[in-house]
């Protein structure tokens, strides 16, 4: 059995394959994501989902899904799942499903007595188009094939219901015809890549249900239109391929345009190749000039903490420097406007986050492991002196460097880490004055620079720098308990036992002692280490919640107070490797079987954004989440570095 593929005992168990969720993305933002077996349950799945920015910022669900019907001696049998009220499923098209695999592309395999139907999906790298192959690999009789295709055209935050506004109009094109519902959309091209019999025949299937979104607390029940159906004769053997997309396209050339996307698609044949491909999932390039990460799917942009954590794992350890290049040219000019005249970016959202210079200066100090510090320092000497210099001059308005070497920034009022939930406009863990991963990136930053520009002047005021910050360092947050604050502000300490302290373990430089890195080391093992991630907050914290469920109100109660993060579990290692070496090998390698595990469950491929903080560790949030991929990709390098 391939590395990701299921049968059909699992598939026609609706409790379990409609867990498994399959995403398929394009370098513009657009994407295809459902589940295993075609049934959507979350608002924001589709066939079709991209943006429409005549409209707004964000994607919208053009085409919901296609219902396909094989018929033969006139009996019909719907190969569609659509959830209704009551827990009620129809059709119920998952029943003829035998098999699906994800190996290049999702395939499922269909059969209906005596007909086996194999169907393949890619979306397209640079267009808002889904491809479809539809291959009837048996039959014994005449066989045709319908299709209904189920339109929303809406945003992807909000649903749709049955209204008279909605234009029934459409246009016959090259095998198949493009309509429009509303003002300001574009058409939808739904074609095929031969001759097909388009019988218009409107209505609204009401009441569908996204179990996902009632889960949420959100509104979950939406009507769907059906403009009418597709037909045409299929015979054992043959291929035939749809395409729907916000653009026509020649039909003569949809198969080769199949087969070009299906050959450079990388075969998700184990786990370093799911991440590697999910990792490329996630580039995101609105123009030909411009280079950025999302931080996930489905419903998360581009954020400049995650762009700069996720950047050295999604392009670095891959073995893909080039990347990393095009993201940090991107990114350079958006944070050098930033620090001139305080300039948000259109693109890159809290860029004025305290620690987004810091982890700006941690990507490109990857960058110099994976080439060389003359090409680093060529390359990006010049930005590495513009923050140093700017975060020393205090001209950040949310980051004061104090006397003691210590950097202090204001969370009071608004959630300025990324512990960054809110409630009320308020942040639930407010973490202020001097935060401990604040200052550890501080520290690693003025060591880095200073190893950067060892043989110039600046070096030696900055290393001088650094000797202070880590005696203050150690200073503050160091306790007799073994482990770190997790803030102090003047007179407040902080004793929550949570995961930031690991950045002082974890970082090329840390001010603390090999003993001191060790008793940090293990307090996490004993209460932050979970086989999907280190917790957000101990079991033995007060305010601990490890269950991400229910309204948004309790999940944003439960965000950071106690469950678990990949992301973090990727530093975790990178300290425990530093401190034991060849020896934490095997460790590492046994700790990351749980996420491999991952690979089959939720996000098929991908890691998700969050998990639960007890057993079993249910996973929850953004089914694909970029610090996760990148933090564990950088792993598994390490890994083979010392292999």
């Amino acid at each position: 059995m391939g590395y990701l593929k299921f049968d059909k005992t699992l598939l026609i168990n609706l409790e379990e394959s409609l867990k498994r969720e399959i995403l398929r993305t394009n370098r513009g933002g657009a994407y295809h994501s459902t589940t295993i077996v075609d049934c959507n349950t979350r608002k924001y799945h589709g066939l079709l989902v991209c943006p429409v920015p005549q409209l707004d910022e964000d994607n919208h669900v053009l085409l919901s899904s296609l219902d396909e019907t094989v018929i033969q001696h006139e009996a019909e049998f719907n190969l569609g799942v659509h959830q209704f009220d009551n827990d009620h499923f129809s059709p119920n098209g998952h029943k003829y499903v035998r098999q699906f695999e994800f190996d290049n592309l999702p395939k499922t395999i269909y059969r209906v007595g005596g007909v086996i139907l194999s169907k393949e999906k890619v979306f397209t790298a640079y267009e808002n188009r889904i491809l479809i192959k539809y291959t009837l690999l048996d039959a014994h009789s005449p066989t045709t094939l319908r299709f209904r295709p189920f339109l929303a055209f809406r945003n992807v935050n909000s649903l749709t219901y049955a209204n008279p506004v909605a234009s029934r109009d459409y246009t016959e094109i090259e095998n198949g015809i493009k309509t429009r519902m509303y003002a300001g959309y574009p058409d939808l091209n739904m074609q095929f890549s031969k001759p097909v019999r388009f019988v218009f025949q409107p209505d609204w299937y009401k009441n569908i249900e996204y179990s996902k979104e009632l889960e949420r607390g959100f509104p979950y029940q939406e009507d769907l239109y059906v403009p009418g159906y597709f037909e045409l004769e299929i015979e054992k053997g043959e291929a035939v391929y749809f395409s729907g997309g916000d653009t026509p396209v020649d039909t003569s050339r949809v198969v080769e345009m199949f087969d070009t996307e299906a050959h450079t698609r990388i075969p998700r044949d184990s786990f370093y190749n799911c991440l590697k491909n999910s990792a490329q999932q996630l580039y995101y390039r609105p123009t030909e000039n411009d280079a950025y990460l999302l931080a996930g799917y489905p419903w998360f942009k581009v954020r400049a903490r995650d762009l700069f954590v996720a950047m050295p794992g999604c392009s670095l350890a891959i073995d893909d420097p080039v990347r990393f290049e095009k993201l940090m040219d991107t990114a350079v000019p958006a944070l050098h406007n930033f620090m001139k005249d305080g300039r948000p970016d259109k693109v890159i959202q809290e860029i004025d986050l305290p620690d987004v210079l810091l982890w700006a200066i941690w990507a490109i100090q990857q960058y110099a492991k994976a080439t060389s510090p003359a090409q680093c320092r060529e390359r990006y000497g010049a930005i590495v002196q513009e923050i140093i210099q700017y975060i020393t001059d205090n001209k950040h308005p949310n980051l004061m460097l104090e006397s003691n070497g210590l950097l202090y920034a204001d969370g009071r009022e608004k959630a300025i880490t990324w512990l960054n939930s809110t409630s009320e406009g308020k942040p639930i863990v407010p973490r202020s004055g001097y935060i401990v991963e604040f200052n550890a990136l501080w520290y690693n930053a003025l060591k880095f620079s200073a190893e950067l520009f060892a043989e110039e002047e600046k070096a030696k005021l900055w290393e001088e720098m650094a000797s202070r910050t880590a005696v203050s360092f150690v200073e503050t947050f160091v306790n007799g308990y073994g482990y770190l604050y997790d803030y102090v502000d003047r007179n407040y300490v902080d004793w929550s036992v949570r995961p930031n302290m690991l950045f002082a373990v974890a970082l090329d430089y840390s001010p603390l002692s090999r003993s001191q890195k060790r008793t940090v080391l293990n307090i996490v093992t004993k209460e932050l280490l979970t086989p999907k991630g280190i917790r957000s907050l101990s079991p033995k914290s007060e305010g601990y919640r490890p269950y991400y469920i229910g309204p948004q109100y309790e999940r944003d109660l439960a965000y950071h107070q106690g469950t678990v993060w990949p992301w973090l579990l990727g530093f975790y290692l990178d300290a425990y490797l530093r401190l034991y070496q060849y020896s934490g090998v095997s460790f590492a390698e046994r700790m990351l079987i749980g996420l491999d595990e991952e690979m089959n469950t939720h996000c098929i491929g991908s890691l998700s954004e969050l998990f639960d903080g007890n057993p079993p560790f249910q996973s929850r949030g953004a089914i694909s989440f970029a610090m996760n991929v990148a933090s564990i990709l950088r792993v598994l390098k390490l890994l083979e570095n010392y292999k």
